[in-house]
């Protein structure tokens, strides 16, 4: 394997807990049209997914389907009137960065969530002047789990993509990894799940144990 040289992090769901801001946007949807609002713990599993696939678990609305499109705008104008709420680093990532800059390695953010959502959570959480690059899902014409983004960062820092360790809570994470030519390593504190069975290279439960695997 090359030798490490940058550490790559997927947003929602492996380096910030989004699930919050993003249930509350989609529950404004629900209650909007006269419906309950749903726990958290229903729709964290799906925050990954974004708008498309919360709208598909709160609402049962599938792009393709007529209010769709709509119904996507509406959610992103609830999340964008509340983005930052309860949005946190997860436990232990503000350490694993450090840690990371300790080394003399750079770390940067590659993730389908769009600029304009990404640039003013990255503010919020004061991670603009630490990340060495941050992709977003409108960077590059294609999302993960094509590997576009992915070398975009890669370019970005003037890198071989085998110098680069991608972490993510997503199959497609995965899959935008190996396609790069990059290691990837599943995050078990996300939001997804049946980890094992996506052929990464590591599978890690905390962020600390990144460093072991460094």
């Amino acid at each position: 394997m090359a030798k490490t040289r940058a550490v790559l992090f997927d947003f929602d769901g492996t380096l910030a807990d989004t699930a919050s801001d993003l249930s509350r946007a989609l529950n404004r949807l629900r209650t909007a049209r006269g419906l309950e609002p749903l726990p958290l713990a229903k729709l964290r599993p799906h925050a990954s997914s974004g708008a498309r696939g919360l709208i598909e678990a709160g609402l049962s609305i599938l792009p393709g389907h007529a209010e769709f499109s709509s119904m996507r705008d509406e959610f992103l104008q609830h999340y964008a009137s509340a983005i930052c709420v309860d949005t946190r680093l997860f436990p232990g990532m503000d350490l694993l960065l450090g840690e990371i800059e300790k080394r003399g390695l750079r770390w940067g953010i590659v993730t389908n969530k769009s600029t304009r959502f990404t640039r003013e959570v990255v503010a919020a959480l004061g991670l603009e002047r630490r990340a060495a690059c941050v992709v977003s899902g409108d960077t590059t014409p294609h999302l993960k789990p094509h590997p576009a983004s992915l070398l975009h960062a890669a370019n970005e820092l003037a890198l071989d993509p085998s110098a680069c360790v991608y972490l993510g809570d997503d199959l497609r994470d995965i899959q935008a990894a190996r396609s790069a030519g990059m290691r990837a390593v599943a995050v078990e504190w996300g939001y997804g799940a049946g980890l094992r069975s996506w052929n990464a290279d590591a599978v890690i439960a905390r962020p600390q144990d990144l460093l072991e695997y460094l």
